[in-house]
This record gives C-alpha cells, structure tokens and sequence, in this order.
C-alpha cells in the first residue's frame, strides 16, 4: 500500500426501506478533500456501500471493523495527537471517525485543525 486508505459510504442510500440518507462522517471527509485538495496525494479514497458486511474493510480489518469513515494507514504511525484513538487489526493501524481523521490528517499531512 503506497498511499493512506481512507473509506467512505457511497451516498444516497437506502436504510431499511428508508431514504436516501447521506453519512454525515463521510461527507465531512468530503469536505475536508475540497479544502485540502493536496492531501489527495496521500490518500486513495474508496467508496463502499452501506449495506453490510463491507466487503472490503472484512478483507483488510476484520468483521468488526467496517465502520466509515476510516483511515487505513500505509505504516506504523510515529506519533500521534492526543485526541486520535490508533487501532491495530491484521497487522494494519487506523483511524475511525471524521474528527479523529481529520485531526491524525493535519498532524501527517499539515492541513488544518478542526476548530
């Protein structure tokens, strides 16, 4: 993996015959691509659909795992900001949660902080 992973739920979904619905996470990280287009770079953003099992985060992370937004990390982290809670899973680190992504992001990458 040459570059971070970060998940996201494909919007406009149906949730039990409701809908469509958007996940506030997700678009969050949405946001935060629009305001910092370089950290592209780093990132290879993948879309996932809402129903489960999410196939591909069971591959990388496990069953329990497959919730979005989550940032997949390409190594072990060096150091992390205090309000980032890092989790290990079949040898892999991330991240779960727009503001906890969103804070790992600018420490890694130099974009901003969340207010």
């Amino acid at each position: 993996m040459n570059r971070h992973q970060l998940y996201l739920i494909r919007p406009n979904f149906l949730d039990q015959g409701k809908g469509p619905f958007f996940c506030p996470g997700c678009a969050q990280m949405i946001g935060l691509l629009d305001y910092y287009p370089a950290l592209k770079q780093d990132l290879e953003v993948c879309v996932v659909d809402f129903q489960r099992p999410r196939l591909a985060l069971v591959e990388l992370l496990g069953e329990e795992y497959q919730s979005c937004p989550v940032l997949i990390l390409r190594t072990a982290p060096r150091s992390l900001p205090s309000n980032v809670n890092m989790r290990q899973a079949n040898g892999r680190y991330f991240v779960e949660g727009a503001d906890e992504i969103a804070a790992y992001l600018a420490q890694a990458c130099s974009s901003g902080l969340p207010h």
